[in-house]
């Protein structure tokens, strides 16, 4: 239950966090890849800061012997850099770019737009699925 509630409060955090700055709509995005006319630096604020928290945050957590809610820390088994790598990173990268949204904040447009929701979303799905059957 302890879990379900720091996963359902972080969550709604990280929610909020993407709503105040404005990740949820592509406009923003679109305009940080448009380099020509409509340059929106505001992504790039957002990753810095991302990054910062990131920095700071692990050089606290790692100093401790175990999580706060959990009995060991569940870290990536594969950290080396391969093909489904690369390739996941190019599919998420193009479909980021072109549509301006990413697949956590398009659950924020949901509400707002829920066909502009489904056209980016079971593409997505099926990109998934696709993605999982190759085999690199």
């Amino acid at each position: 239950m302890k879990k379900n509630l720091f996963a359902l409060f972080f969550g709604a955090l990280f929610g909020i966090g993407l709503g105040l700055s404005k990740m949820t709509d592509p406009q923003v995005v679109l305009g940080f890849f448009d380099i020509s006319s409509q340059f929106n630096p505001l992504l790039l604020v957002v990753f810095i800061s991302a990054l910062a928290t990131t920095l700071v945050g692990y050089r606290f957590v790692f100093k401790r012997s175990q999580p706060l809610i959990d009995t060991e820390f569940h870290l990536p088994e594969f950290t080396a850099i391969d093909k489904r790598l690369i390739f996941g990173s190019l599919v998420f990268g193009i479909g980021w770019g072109l549509s301006g949204y990413c697949p956590a904040p398009v659950l924020g447009i949901l509400l707002f737009n829920p066909v502009e929701f489904m056209v980016f979303v079971l593409p997505m799905i099926l990109a998934f699925y696709f993605l999982k059957c190759i085999k690199y």
